[in-house]
């Protein structure tokens, strides 16, 4: 998979999260060289409704996202 690909497929994911109301999701992102992490890590710092994410300390093959939602 390649950046664009990726990021699209990660807002789309998001789109549905935030639809259904999770508050946490995981993204899959896989170890390899690291140059989908940081395209996640990009998009994720720029994504208004993203409310925090992190590596997954367990598997840092794994971005776990919080959503925000207005009250």
């Amino acid at each position: 998979m390649d950046r664009e690909y990726a990021i699209f497929k990660v807002r789309e994911f998001i789109d549905d999260c935030y639809k259904l109301k999770y508050e946490y999701a995981v993204i899959i992102h896989g170890i390899g060289s690291g140059v989908l992490r940081d395209a996640v890590k990009k998009y994720l710092q720029k994504d208004t409704r993203v409310l925090e994410y992190k590596l997954d300390f367990m598997n840092p093959g794994c971005t776990i996202i919080r959503l925000k939602f207005d009250k």
